[in-house]
């Protein structure tokens, strides 16, 4: 065998080698690569449902509200968020009863008013924090401050029989009242006094 067919035969070897070599790693793969579905299927297809958000759980409470005559005031049924411990349970019923109203509701306590914080003691009493508003934006007169204070006192000893008393804090201060009338320096109790009584159910006819 000449030179010159011994070059010839070590490049056809190459080349077939490098021929082998694309089949292998590059030829192959492509060919057996899954095809890209129609652009239509991928324009159509229906978008992945949003994640299902838990709803949170709420228990139906007695909120209160001014009687029509502004001289009492009167129970309203209301869904409010749950909280898992008593504490937690106060807080969301006097974030609640600070809310404004839906007509023909209508809130005794200032309008800005906002919990601050509220804790509560071993002996049953319920301290709320609440913001300057509910003393500043307040419209004055003795019995407007009465039922403004027992709007939250209710709230609280109403739904939640293990709080007997309630202190009404502003700006984390103890007060001594909110507008000169009602005496805010200790825990006041639940009291019917101001709450209106439900109607007598008129006596069957005979």
């Amino acid at each position: 065998m000449t030179r010159g067919m011994r070059l010839v035969g070590i490049l056809g070897v190459l080349a077939l080698t490098a021929g082998l070599a694309w089949v292998l790693f590059v030829g192959l793969p492509r060919w057996t690569r899954p095809a890209p579905p129609p652009e239509d299927l991928v324009l159509n297809r229906a978008p992945e449902p949003a994640p299902v958000e838990a709803a949170t759980p709420r228990i139906k409470a007695r909120l209160f509200y001014l009687t029509a005559d502004g001289m009492r005031l009167q129970p309203s049924e209301q869904e409010v968020e749950f909280g898992p411990t008593t504490t937690a349970q106060a807080r969301q019923l006097i974030e609640a009863q600070l809310q404004p109203p839906q007509p023909p509701l209508v809130s005794a306590v200032p309008a800005g008013t906002t919990l601050k914080e509220l804790f509560l003691t071993d002996r049953g009493e319920a301290y709320v924090d609440l913001s300057a508003e509910v003393s500043k934006n307040h419209l004055g007169g003795s019995l407007d401050e009465i039922l403004t204070v027992y709007t939250l006192v209710s709230a609280l000893t109403e739904n939640l029989p293990s709080i007997t008393r309630v202190q009404i804090l502003i700006d984390s201060r103890e007060v001594d009242t909110l507008a000169g009338h009602v005496d805010l320096r200790r825990p006041l109790a639940r009291t019917s006094e101001w709450l209106q009584q439900p109607t007598p159910a008129a006596p069957a006819g005979n």
